[in-house]
């Protein structure tokens, strides 16, 4: 089957890797290529592709391996992987790189939930080590004098803004955000169903009827369309022979012939999918079970039992500086029940370090005072983060935290 490759894509990483191994005198160039983007449009896959057509090796990481029980174990990974590379460089006569995947899964803090842990930071350290001294990469314990070849690094991931500002400056990493455009996507999903029958025209009429979805939809979409062969295989031979006909079987594997790949077929099945995906975004359960203990929140069996609650507030609610009727009840309801309100504030930077600052607390009885004080903080502090908090005077508790403003 032949795949389609983007000329933006080819062309970004064939440069990129291509300039890292010529050695053009006063110049210095960045080690690690960052390709970033929407999740399911294929960075990986491309990556592949670009790979395969310049007869590149690789060697991968997965943004899963970059967390481990025992401290330093993911920084020693990546630089035995990244030696491992430069020898086959070195044996091989060929280009060699260094691919991590997702790599702000792994090494990304997403917000203040997301733990940072010691490996977490010494990823990071490690990345940036690298890239500043790509010839001189050891492992723990031991010393080489002797220098290695430079192997380019190629990280993808969703959102890089997670992950540590110095590692992901431009003289480190090169970024390149992959968008592909509508001629990127007919080219895409004509390699998908390339042995289908599909006609160029109703390829670029099936990626317009689904302009909005992504690159792994119209994959699924052909998984999909055989699933009406595989239900009334199962239903021919019984559910309790699936088993025994599937795996290891005398007969060998079922054969199934060619489906229905008409452009209709596929576009009532598209808007099957999409009415699944709308189902899961419209449900909203995780909201609702939010606001449910919110609400227990307030009303502890015993002090003891009180949970320290992390409440998120919709974006629409924070967009001045008056507090909502729902933030107000909140507020009634501490103090009725004899608690203290206080108040932090956190800017962006910090925001993922989790490290809130006091504002104080507010010495008011009345509700309306209290509202009077939240107001004039979030006005104070407008364009960063600030915490409502719920103070039990008695033990030094607290019994609430809500975040009551987002910049």
């Amino acid at each position: 089957m032949s795949y389609y490759i983007a000329p933006s894509f080819l062309d970004k990483l064939a440069v990129h890797i291509t300039k890292n191994f010529l050695n053009i005198p006063g110049i210095r160039v960045p080690l690690i290529l960052g390709i970033h983007g929407r999740k399911g449009e294929g960075k990986s896959f491309q990556c592949e592709l670009v790979f395969e057509k310049m007869g590149i090796e690789t060697t991968l990481i997965s943004g899963g391996e970059l967390e481990s029980p025992d401290a330093g174990d993911p920084a020693r990974l990546i630089r035995l992987r990244y030696r491992e590379t430069a020898e086959l460089i070195k044996v091989r006569g060929k280009m060699c790189v260094l691919m991590i995947n997702d790599l702000d899964a792994g090494a990304g803090r997403f917000d203040e939930g997301t733990q940072y842990t010691v490996n977490t930071q010494l990823v990071n350290a490690t990345l940036m080590n690298i890239a500043d001294n790509p010839t001189d990469v050891q492992l723990p314990g031991s010393y080489d004098s002797n220098p290695i070849r430079r192997v380019p690094i190629i990280v993808t991931g969703n959102d890089f803004s997670t992950l540590y500002a110095p590692l992901i400056r431009d003289g480190r990493m090169e970024k390149f955000y992959w968008e592909p455009n509508r001629d990127d996507k007919v080219g895409i999903v004509g390699g998908i169903f390339a042995e289908d029958g599909l006609s160029q025209r109703e390829i670029e009429q099936l990626v317009d009827t689904f302009a909005h979805q992504s690159i792994d939809f119209f994959s699924a979409l052909r998984s999909r369309i055989y699933d009406e062969q595989i239900r009334a295989f199962i239903h021919q031979i019984g559910f309790e022979n699936v088993s025994s006909r599937v795996v290891n079987s005398a007969e060998g594997p079922p054969a199934f012939k060619k489906p229905n790949f008409s452009l209709s077929h596929l576009i009532d099945s598209g808007k099957f999918m999409v009415g699944e995906q709308k189902r899961v975004e419209t449900s909203q359960l995780v909201d609702e079970y939010n606001r449910l203990n919110r609400g227990k929140s307030y009303q502890p069996a015993s002090v003891a039992e009180t949970p320290v609650t992390q409440v998120s507030v919709k974006k629409e609610e924070l967009s001045n500086t008056h507090l909502t009727l729902d933030i107000q009840a909140q507020v009634r309801k501490i103090l009725s029940q004899g608690y203290k309100i206080g108040i932090e504030h956190i800017d962006e930077r910090r925001f993922r370090t989790g490290s809130w600052q006091s504002c104080g607390t507010i010495h008011a009885d009345a509700e309306s005072d209290a509202i009077s004080a939240l107001e004039s903080c979030l006005a104070e502090y407008s364009g960063e983060y600030v915490r409502l908090v719920g103070i039990d005077p008695e033990v030094k508790k607290r019994v609430v935290e809500t975040i009551i403003q987002r910049p």
